[in-house]
């Protein structure tokens, strides 16, 4: 059996990985020409740190990672309002990590590299088109044709698989919400194990965290609008003026923490709109799916993105081996993360006065087990 992924992000790195330790052959497809370690941090919440280590990416995993032993809710004027144990520290059996996301990207291609062979992951290879007959797929790239049993669209929240899949209304929604990203150059702050939001007045809040080495993740999220349909002058990855985001939060009183120079001490800062999409009551056919962002993007509220496209990827490796196909991937990974996008945006939208309870359900609801399997 052979699988094509379209995509050499996280997802798809992952699901080439996994689909190999189970025997399986993997072309990865990726449009752009050459792949660099780009963006800023991510979290892994501990199941999908569990997936990496039964990889054998653990140590590596680690020693490029920072991880959390708890997460603070604090005002902008310093006052903790709730403290929430991580990780090992929350009774589970592996640790969240918080990491570089390029840094992430390239481990798992050299990974891919190393075990697949230097062919297996084809750049500059967007895909164009596909055909799906009762043996296989046809993947028409810019670097010519591929084929496989299945195909996997693991392209991103503007997946084009998924256009194909759903020709009709499916569009992104946005949250409201302006977010500003940035990974600075800095010791981590308090004890170099603490995640930290800072709720801010007039709908402005502070979410950032170490990821390894000297680098201090943020993003700081703007509420402007209800929710509802996205703008079309909404700007993407586009980078913008460092003081205007630090702006925000002036006057903010924090003893452990300059929000003017955690700013200023990013090499960009980049904006997003917080967005997702509806979640689909399926993804794809007998022989094309899709995975991560592409089958479910979500609000990057719960740290659980990333995660749940490595879940993916440990599902439709399980369900391809056991000869269940991809509908069987998709009866077990569609209720599963539409349930985690909906967690996400009740999260969004939570009571900051009840964080104790809003943070248990989203923990209840999202986590897998406490158990190290």
């Amino acid at each position: 059996m052979n699988i094509v992924i379209a995509g050499a992000g996280i997802g798809g790195l992952t699901t080439a990985l996994t689909l190999h330790a189970r025997g399986i052959g993997v072309t990865v497809v990726e449009s752009a020409r050459e792949l660099a370690p780009l963006g800023v941090g991510i979290n892994l919440l501990p199941h999908a740190v569990r997936e990496l280590h039964e990889l054998g990416l653990g140590e590596a995993l680690q020693n490029i990672s920072a991880t959390p032993a708890v997460i603070d809710f604090y005002t902008s004027d310093g006052t903790l309002l709730f403290r929430e144990p991580r990780g090992i520290e929350g009774g589970y059996g592996y640790p969240q990590c918080s990491v570089h996301r390029g840094k992430l990207q390239m481990l798992l291609l050299g990974a891919v590299t190393d075990r697949l062979g230097p062919d297996a992951v084809r750049t500059g290879a967007g895909v164009a088109d596909f055909t799906e007959s009762s043996t296989g797929v046809r993947v028409q790239t810019r670097a010519g044709d591929f084929t496989g049993e299945v195909f996997v669209g693991a392209d991103g929240v503007h997946s084009m698989v998924r256009r194909v899949l759903h020709p009709g209304p499916d569009p992104l929604i946005w949250s409201g919400v302006r977010m500003f990203r940035g990974a600075s150059h800095m010791p981590p702050f308090l004890d170099g194990r603490t995640m930290a939001i800072v709720k801010g007045p007039g709908g402005v809040e502070l979410v950032t965290y170490p990821i390894g080495g000297d680098l201090v993740n943020w993003v700081l999220q703007v509420s402007e609008s209800e929710p509802g349909p996205l703008p079309g002058d909404a700007n993407w990855n586009a980078p913008t003026d460092p003081a205007a985001v630090a702006a925000h939060m002036s006057g903010w009183r924090l003893d452990w923490l300059d929000p003017a120079a955690l700013v200023a001490r990013s090499d960009a800062v980049f904006e997003y709109p917080m967005v997702d999409r509806e979640p689909l009551s399926h993804w794809g056919t007998r022989r094309v799916t899709l995975l991560g962002d592409a089958a479910h993007p979500m609000y990057p509220v719960g740290a659980n993105g990333g995660s749940q496209a490595i879940l993916d990827a440990r599902a439709l490796a399980d369900e391809l081996a056991a000869g269940h196909g991809v509908a069987g991937y998709e009866a077990r990974r569609v209720p599963e993360t539409a349930a985690v996008v909906r967690a996400n945006r009740e999260m969004h939208a939570g009571d900051s006065t009840e964080l104790a309870r809003v943070t248990a359900d989203y923990r209840r609801n999202t986590f897998a087990d406490r158990s190290s399997r």
